[in-house]
């Protein structure tokens, strides 16, 4: 019971409520991009939020926030891809029989999927969430040349994947 109200006393309605709308597509990607599963991310996404209301970080501005709620999603997907019932676990799309029915943009995204992590990071920071180079250096720890070079890499791999998906259609 003190956990409830210790989080009801924290909490903020329209602050929380807010952040929540503004940013809950872009945890969810990020953490989408890590798990590759719905369910896994949509938990990622809940825990994001969860630490965000229970430790009211003191953030100074906007690009603060995003920066240390993208921050957040990414130690916390990570900690779940080491985690022992990540490892123990055959996802529900890998068991045979299973279809998976997607939008339009099925290929585009299998594609995405298909980079490896620090190259569909990258692209859905860069182009999903309107980072730029220098941002997202600051936000993975990464110099802007590597940056560049993981974009420009996975641009490559993506342009091939589609053409080869367009080729075989």
């Amino acid at each position: 019971m003190e956990l409830v109200e210790e989080l009801s006393f924290m909490y903020q309605p329209d602050c929380f409520e807010d952040v929540i709308y503004r940013y809950q597509d872009t945890v969810y990607r990020i953490a989408f991009t890590y798990c590759r599963s719905t369910a896994e991310a949509e938990d990622i996404a809940q825990e994001v939020f969860i630490k965000y209301l229970t430790k009211a970080p003191h953030l100074t501005g906007e690009d603060h926030l995003k920066a240390w709620l993208i921050r957040v999603t990414i130690n916390s997907s990570k900690s779940y891809l080491r985690s022992s019932w990540f490892r123990k676990n055959v996802p529900l799309s890998e068991q045979e029989g299973f279809i998976i029915e997607d939008s339009t943009n099925y290929d585009i995204h299998n594609a995405i999927m298909a980079l490896p992590k620090k190259y569909r990071t990258v692209v859905i920071l860069y182009y999903f969430e309107d980072y730029t180079v220098r941002e997202i250096s600051k936000i993975l720890n990464r110099t802007e040349t590597a940056i560049q070079t993981q974009l420009q890499r996975a641009r490559g791999k993506l342009k091939e994947e589609l053409r080869e998906d367009w080729i075989n259609d």
